[in-house]
């Protein structure tokens, strides 16, 4: 097998980085490229690094499913400073390469390349393949190498860096799966997520993921448009908006099961089956989905169960967040049919939980009367609810 190297900081990993292990992929007819992340790089002595795990996260977040690319932490459990030459040497007595390795340089390294620990060794161990990061024409090299004819990328992690530390754009110049790292752990600067907060952005990146695999396509999107509403929602009420998204994005998870299966989740909160739900399984589908998220991905959070759970039939028992859940459902931008003058929040504006509840019962009274027109039963829940409402307004 053909492996090339890439070494650095990775301080935090961007697309820059992906972009030149590709491109030495596919140009270049390696295997595969292995990315060796620094303890301390010799060349940032003193420079801020968070703690390597973190950076080790990051990169294995960035490249899920892409066998082309490994991460070695050789330099890491080394720990100090690492030199090339050491790890190289390191990289050929266990991966047993085809050949010598490819050793991935940008060209603002390349100059003073003669300089490095044992250059001349490094240059017998390793085909040095000089990629372009601030120069958009070839060098000259007083050494054997190759030069991509790559496009220059302006994205450096220093850049990135001071974008999140200066409350810039930054999101999409580092990849998913380290965006929610960063943002899950206050790295940089970044805001740090509440300790107290159920839905960090790593879960709710990793259940996004399994909704849009798990859904057909106009289900999925409808799911985003309702995580988005719900987040809205929670903003604009004063609940937790990240809550509020990872519920929306979830909330039809159970949609593409079998009746079988649909059966056997929602037996298992311990609520019963209406008759209602007996004679149409599919109103099962939002308890069957929050049992789903209770039991194969560890979701403890009641208020984001109960709202999955409440989101089809509402319930006596919806709290606030189940019925943000519920309004962004029933009224998200892409649904047909749907009257524009329900998606006018802005009477609410600044009413907090009393604004939600009026909002809610709105929304609940034009679903009801909506079933009425085609038809359908509502659910026994539902007209419990609109009794409790009704009840509360009397008093």
């Amino acid at each position: 097998m053909r492996l090339a190297v890439l070494g650095g900081s990775f301080n935090p990993v961007h697309l820059g980085h992906l972009y030149l292990a590709d491109a030495v992929l596919s140009g270049f007819g390696y295997d595969r490229v292995i990315f060796i992340p620094a303890f301390q790089s010799p060349f940032k002595l003193g420079a801020p690094a968070p703690d390597p795990r973190d950076r080790l996260d990051m990169l294995a977040a960035s490249i899920p499913g892409d066998p082309r690319l490994l991460i070695d932490d050789c330099e890491i459990r080394r720990e100090g400073v690492s030199y090339t030459v050491d790890t190289l040497a390191d990289i050929i007595r266990r991966y047993l390469p085809e050949g010598k390795p490819g050793l991935i340089l940008g060209d603002d390294l390349g100059r003073d390349f003669p300089k490095w620990k044992d250059f001349e060794k490094i240059v017998s161990l390793a085909d040095i393949i000089i990629a372009r990061r601030i120069l958009s024409e070839a060098g000259e090299y007083p050494y054997p190498c190759v030069q991509m004819q790559n496009d220059v990328m302006q994205i450096s992690s220093a850049q990135v860096r001071e974008l999140i530390s200066g409350g810039k754009h930054w999101r999409y110049l580092v990849p998913a799966g380290a965006r929610a790292i960063i943002e899950d752990r206050g790295l940089y600067g970044a805001p740090p997520v509440p300790a107290a907060g159920t839905a960090s952005p790593v879960l709710i990146v990793r259940l996004e993921e399994e909704a849009r695999r798990r859904l057909s396509q106009p289900r999925f999107l409808h799911s985003r448009q309702v995580a988005v509403m719900t987040s809205d929602l929670c903003r604009f009420f004063g609940l937790d908006s990240r809550a509020g998204y990872l519920a929306g994005i979830c909330h039809d998870m159970g949609k593409q099961l079998g009746e079988e299966e649909l059966f056997k989740l929602a037996k298992a909160d311990k609520r019963g089956i209406s008759a209602l739900e007996k004679r149409k399984p599919s109103l099962l589908h939002g308890r069957a989905g929050a049992m789903l998220l209770k039991k194969e991905y560890g979701i403890r959070d009641q208020e984001i169960l109960d709202a999955v759970a409440f989101h089809t039939t509402g319930s006596p028992a919806m709290g606030p967040l189940a019925k943000a859940l519920y309004i962004a459902d029933k009224v998200e931008s892409s649904r047909e049919g749907v009257e524009c003058r329900l998606r006018d929040f802005s009477e609410y504006a600044g009413t907090g939980e009393p604004g939600l509840d009026r909002l809610f019962e709105k929304i609940l009274r034009e679903t009801l009367a909506w079933l009425r027109v085609k038809n359908i039963d509502p659910s026994e829940d539902a007209l419990k609810l609109l009794a409790k409402l009704e009840g509360r307004a009397s008093r």
